[in-house]
């Protein structure tokens, strides 16, 4: 039976930062739109600020269909799912928006990441999500699955850029400007790293 909480805290909490992997869900205002699903789960690139308050590092990648849905009205869900243990599955349903490199909070905010190594993985934004409903339910369909290892593939491939070279990376690539809706997604040119 699925049960709402107030907060981010205590045992919720405890479960949301332990999980290797959650997901992100958005979507345009256009009913034709297409909704966007997309898996996170860089060890130490998600962290909650407070009880109602969670951000997560948004990092290179061909796409930027949440970060355009995000500037376009700002709903998001993240779900996190128990592959080991008891059966768990949480959501944070909410208002997002992401927050650029060159926004004043962003050196604040990129604080609260510290284990993880943000240069070598082309990091484009903090995205900050400010909880509106959490819930979790059951999760008994949710087949046991073990987590290994990271892969060290992103980390890897961003690594040798640079912000010129990142920029010109972002600028060839068709969904990062603009969604795949034709909504404005990343801003460039990139905004230079203030870290």
């Amino acid at each position: 039976m699925g049960k709402t909480y107030e907060r981010i805290d205590g045992r919720l909490r405890t479960f949301i930062e332990e999980q290797p992997l959650f997901f992100t869900a958005t979507a345009p205002l256009s009913g034709d739109g297409r909704v966007n699903l997309s898996p996170k789960g860089l060890k130490g690139s998600f962290a909650v600020l407070d009880e109602l308050t969670v951000a997560y590092l948004d990092f290179a990648g061909s796409n930027a269909e949440t970060i355009a849905h995000l500037r376009e009205n700002g709903r998001i869900t993240l779900m996190w799912c128990a592959f080991q243990g008891p059966p768990n599955i949480v959501r944070v349903h909410g208002r997002g928006e992401p927050v650029f490199r060159d926004d004043p909070r962003f050196p604040g905010l990129l604080a609260r990441f510290p284990g993880v190594e943000t240069r070598s993985h082309g990091l484009r934004a903090v995205v900050v999500v400010h909880a509106e409903l959490v819930r979790d339910t059951c999760g008994y369909a949710v087949p046991f699955m073990a987590y290994e290892e990271e892969r060290d593939l992103h980390e890897r491939r961003f690594a040798r850029e640079d912000d010129a070279s990142l920029n010109d990376y972002f600028t060839k690539k068709e969904h990062i400007a603009r969604s795949l809706d034709g909504l404005p997604g990343l801003p460039l040119p990139l905004p230079p790293s203030s870290v």
